[in-house]
Formats: C-alpha cells, structure tokens, sequence
C-alpha cells in the first residue's frame, strides 16, 4: 500500500490554507492567548526560532556549508546556521574545554561553544553493516580525534570535527548509504527499530520493513522539516518492546490481533525532559503497510496543532496531554487519514529485558552476540575492531541498541566463543556485571554546552565499584542506573530504577561540587517492567559525584535485605519509607 502524502507539501503552509482537504472541519475558535498552533492561530511567529525556521528552512544550510562555510571556515557561519540550521544536518557545536557547571546557565551560546562540533550518525533501527562501521571508524579517527559514543537512540556520534572537513566526511558517509540528515532540530530524528529485527526467532513482525517505509518515503522531506520541535519515533515487533516505546512521540509496538492478524498498536505522547510524559496508547490497530501513513498523520499533527508560542511546551507530549487519546486518534482519522482504524490489542507483558546481551539463537541456526560498552564510550578504533571481528567470524552486520549496546548478528554457532573473546578484548563485555550491563550515561559535561556536571567517567568509575563491591550479593534482576549531566533527561533518569540528574551540591565548606538529585523507582517494558511509571523524588536526597558508589551499594543492599518475596526494586522504591532511600 502505498502511504498517502500529507497536505501541505512544503512544510511551511499551515493546514487550512490551499492543499488542504476539503472536509476538514471548522477550524476551532482562537484561543485567548495564541499557543502558535498553524492550524489554529496561523504561521506568525511567535519566538526567534520559529521566525528564523520561516525565513530559511534548516535542510538549505548544506549548500551553504558545502560551499562557503567550509571554504571560508569556522568565523563565516552566521549565529542563526550555526546554533539553529546546522543541526538540520547533524551538527551542534560542543562545549569550549575548561567551563565549569556552574556557569552553564549564565553565558551566550557563542560565549559556551567550541570551534569543533559533534556529528551525529544516523543510524535508523541501529543497522549498520561492517562496510559501514568501518567507515565511520575511519572518519572518527582521521577528523574526530577517534572518539565515538553509542547513543541511546542508536545513533554514533562523534566529536572535534571541524566544519572544514564536513563534506568530506558527507562524501564517505553517503557513498555507503549513511547520513547525518536530520539527525538533530525540530525535525523526525532517528527512528528506534528493534535491533533483532528479522532474525529474532522470538519476534511478532520484522519491523525492518515500517522502519524502511517511514525513512525512505519521508526523511529529508520538506512538509516535515519544520516541526514544533524535535519528533521521536520508535517500532518494534519484539516481544520484549525493546525501543522504549513509552517515551517517543510516536511508536509502533507488534500486537497479534484476533481477526486481522499481527500489526501494530499505536502509541502517542511520550517524552521526558523536565517534564515527562509516558505515551498514551490511541487504541487502534495498524497494519504493517499502513504505518508510514499513520506515521505521517501523526507527524502532520504535531506540524499543524503542536505549541509553538514556548519551545519549552513545543513536543508532541504536551499536546496530547491537553486533548486526551480519544480526540488525539479522532483527529488523525477525521482530518489526515480520512478513515476510520480498528481497535486494537494492548501488547502483552514484555518477555524479558530488551538489551539483547549475551549470546541468543537466531531464527536461522546462527547466534547473535551482544554486548556492552561502558556507557556507550567507544572509538573509531574500537568500532573498526568490530567490523574485523565480525568479518572474521562471516558476518557483515552490527546492530545498536535503545541501551547504547551493540550486537553482532549472524554468527555460526562454532565462531561464537571467538566473537565473545573478541569482543572482550575490545573492551565490550558479553557477559557485564549487573551495573555494567545496566547503566546509561549522557555526553555529559565533556562535550555538552547543557551540562553542569561530568558524566561518562563518573559512571565508569561507579560501575567498577560497584560490580566489585555488590559481586557477592543475590540481585537476580535488573537495576538500572542512568547518569544524566542536567535536568533534560537525555539518559532518561525519571525512567531508570536509580536515576541521577545532574546538578552542583552544597558542601559542608559553603561551596559547590558536582553532584545529582536522585530519582528512585523507575522503569519501562524495555528494562522487564511490567508496569512501566516515573520514578520518585525524596526530599532533599542528593548524593556527590564523589560518594555515588557508595549511596548506591547502600541503597541495593537495603533494597535486598527488605524487598518482599519477587519484588522488584521500582515497587520496593516507591514504597520504601524515605529514611530506607537515604
């Protein structure tokens, strides 16, 4: 089925202009103050990012960069395409070396920027073939200093890349079927597909397919290249809900339905930040060849009716929050689809955790081995590694995970042990401790202009610690530990068992040191929650970057002393008095 264009076609017109469909419904009445809606109060705009977003769409910087900015070099690029249109592309510009936390929030972007930028690979579902990995290696090392991160949107990215080299690097990238389009802005990123997709002997659906449909019918594309804010997508057909559908704007997630069979239910709403939302089901059944066209009406949506007076009530979350599923899907159907959808089952508890650690059997005969990175750090000598190693055991493809893991797919079952070995080698565990396994970190303060505090190594340091000191002790499940450097919940802390946020702590001396408020009891199907939720806050609870280790062996242990017979870890949180949190 091929999936039905959504009016208007440049993403500039807003909805009840020409092109729009005949049958839509009157437009409701202006609200008392605008909120920025163009199907509503029309495309004035209402903040300098949406008057510089009509003034020149962010897709139209890579002719600029092509052919002046990396020409001309760094001191060419106008403020609006380097903090604004670049991003379009992939590109933010990092933190200048030597800004403490402290005064994150008090200088000018130009004033917090370094000459260099992180670049942002995408990689839609996580797929990346040997031949591709390898040259990202080769483009981390040659322009990037070698540095590499697995992102928790199964993305790459990498740092200390001068504008200069960003042709050269588009030319290599591109010449392998990769792109840095649209990896960033108030565009549809990445879109989370399961990593095991097509070769899981467990899943529902290949969901390699609505994955495909979505990106090649609408990435790049104008009529969406102008959105409120940022757009996140996610499908799976795996029984573990491995995409942390919970949290995107958008998701797919595999159900089997009585009559028509096995398709997709849908899920709008979700997002974190400062203020999160868990995603909301719309209750209705897709089919494999209706996703992109869902897809596209859901996106149309957020174009047409997203908030777009504040950016900091501009993502899809707060509008589904206003309107409720009920209106959400009635609009969708009304206005864009033009059809009625079926109702549908909500998927069942999640199988297990959706890391795809380990070594597990392929539908095919052969395994698939993955493993886990700290934190996601790794490098273009690292990732060049891998594509070696996978060669060698005959393989030709690498998948990322919503988890910042990686997986090696079709290994025969005789160059398993070789691969683990290898891997190992590499610094990518098979076999992690419960804490290596477990843990998420941000880019932190290293690279990230938004950062207070440090995060990788901070992390680092308290997984070693903590796999040695906790070695003896039955946990026999999950608890996850995510690291976040500010209050924006790019390790999704409000979602994570222990969750950390960035901040600076008193201390006894009347000064400051890098620390973080502590949120306790999260956890989503991804991770085996069968009730995913937001974790709590307890009063006054923060911990230093220097005693994180040692609050988080104390609070386990006690989690393990008390918790009743099968309990999990989020529901002792949420119950636990607060001195048991301390």
């Amino acid at each position: 089925m091929t999936s039905k264009r959504i009016t208007p076609t440049e993403g500039t017109t807003p909805a009840g202009s020409a092109g729009e469909p005949a049958d839509r419904p009157a437009r409701p009445a202006r609200a008392q103050r605008s909120n920025g809606q163009w199907a509503v109060d029309g495309r004035a705009p209402l903040n300098g990012n949406e008057a510089w977003k009509q003034q020149d769409g962010g897709l139209n910087v890579r002719e600029r960069i092509e052919s002046v900015y990396s020409r001309e070099g760094f001191d060419s690029i106008p403020d609006d395409d380097l903090h604004g249109r670049f991003r379009w592309w992939g590109l933010y510009t990092q933190r200048a070396p030597g800004i403490d936390g402290g005064r994150t929030a008090q200088l000018e972007p130009h004033e917090i920027s370094d000459r260099f930028f992180m670049l942002r690979v995408r990689l839609d579902g996580g797929a990346v073939s040997t031949e591709q990995l390898r040259v990202v290696a080769g483009i981390s090392t040659e322009f990037g200093r070698d540095t590499a991160d697995i992102t928790d949107r199964q993305n790459i990215q990498l740092h200390w890349i001068e504008v200069e080299s960003v042709p050269e690097i588009w030319r290599r990238l591109e010449a392998v079927g990769l792109s840095t389009t649209e990896a960033c802005g108030d565009t549809p990123r990445v879109v989370l597909g399961s990593p095991v997709a097509g070769i899981s002997a467990d899943e529902l659906i290949d969901s390699t397919r609505a994955v495909e449909a979505i990106t090649s019918r609408y990435l790049g594309d104008a009529q969406f290249a102008n959105l409120p804010r940022k757009f996140k997508t996610a499908v799976t057909g795996h029984p573990s809900q491995d995409v942390v559908h919970e949290i995107n704007d958008v998701s797919f997630v595999a159900v089997e339905h009585p009559g028509l069979g096995v398709g997709y239910d849908v899920w709008v709403g979700g997002g974190l930040s400062t203020n999160a939302h868990l995603a909301v089901r719309l209750g209705a059944f897709v089919t494999e060849d209706e996703v992109a066209e869902v897809w596209a009406g859901v996106i149309a949506i957020f174009r047409d009716y997203g908030y777009r007076r504040l950016r900091n009530r501009a993502r899809l979350k707060f509008l589904v929050a206003d309107w409720g599923a009920e209106k959400f899907r009635q609009v969708l159907q009304d206005e864009y689809l033009h059809r009625v959808l079926p109702d549908g089952p909500a998927p069942t508890a999640p199988t297990g955790p959706g890391d795809h650690v380990g070594v597990h059997a392929q539908k095919d005969g052969r395994f698939y081995v993955g493993a886990a990175p700290t934190v996601g750090r790794v490098s273009g000598t690292i990732l060049a590694g891998v594509a070696d190693l996978a060669e060698r055991a005959g393989s030709s493809r690498v998948r990322l995970t919503p988890h910042q893991k990686l997986v090696v797919l079709d290994v025969p079952e005789p160059a398993v042990d070789d691969v683990r070995a290898g891997l190992d080698e590499l610094g990518l565990q098979s076999a992690p401790g419960l804490f290596r396994r477990h843990t998420i970190a941000c880019t932190g303060i290293e690279y990230c202009k938004l950062a207070i505090v440090e995060t990788k190594s901070t992390a680092s340091t308290a997984i070693a610690e903590l796999d040695r000191r906790l070695a003896g002790v039955e946990v026999d499940q999950p608890i996850t530990l995510h690291v976040n450097g500010c209050p924006n919940s790019c390790a999704r802390i409000q979602t994570a068992d222990i969750g950390l946020k960035g901040q600076l702590v008193p201390t006894a001396e009347g000064g400051q040191e890098p620390g973080f408020q502590v949120h306790l009891g999260g956890g989503l199907a991804a991770m085996d929650q069968a009730e995913p939720g937001l974790g709590r806050t307890v009063r006054g609870l923060k911990v230093t970057a220097a005693d994180l280790p040692d609050y988080v062996e104390r609070v386990v242990r006690r989690f393990v002393d008390e918790r009743a017979d099968g309990e999990r870890f989020a529901a002792w949180a949420h119950r636990a008095e607060e001195g048991a949190l301390q």
